[in-house]
């Protein structure tokens, strides 16, 4: 999701809530501690120097059980943040620490927002000698004989 996405849609919400890909919530008395622009310049496997940026919001969970976090602050501090650090329209990571710190994709199912696993992968699969896709194979094609009970393999 993209920082212009959550903007349109934290006005049409009542409450901001955070749920985790196997469906339990992130406490509702979290905070967003960071919001900030994170520049990633490296080079991949393959040889190629990228960069790359996303937004990056913070969630925190503290001992305050009674803090709850409005949409309109959190769009109050976003703007905050654009302003301040010039924030490109990138997409969003969202840090959470449940057993280790992770980052997370987000995404909206219309009520709540969704902390969707990362993966890592290989961008210099060419390079690599990494098929994109797994090779289909029919099995009709391949060589029958190879393993007849007479053929001394078995």
């Amino acid at each position: 999701m993209k920082l212009s996405t959550i903007k349109e849609i934290l006005p049409t919400l009542d409450n901001v809530e955070f749920k985790l890909a196997d469906g339990t919530f992130v406490p509702e008395h979290f905070h967003v501690t960071e919001i900030g622009q994170i520049t990633k310049h490296f080079i991949d496997c393959g040889g190629v120097v990228r960069t790359e940026k996303v937004v990056n919001f913070q969630l925190w969970d503290a001992n305050d059980y009674a803090h709850r976090l409005k949409p309109t602050k959190l769009l109050n501090i976003i703007k905050l943040s654009e302003e301040k650090l010039g924030m490109a329209d990138a997409e969003i990571e969202v840090e959470y620490q449940n057993e280790t710190i992770g980052k997370f994709d987000l995404d909206f199912d219309g009520r709540h927002f969704i902390l969707k696993n990362k993966q890592t992968a290989c961008l210099a699969g060419d390079a690599c000698g990494i098929p994109s896709e797994k090779q289909k194979v029919k099995l009709s094609e391949l060589n029958s004989n190879c393993c007849t009970a007479d053929s001394g393999c078995c």
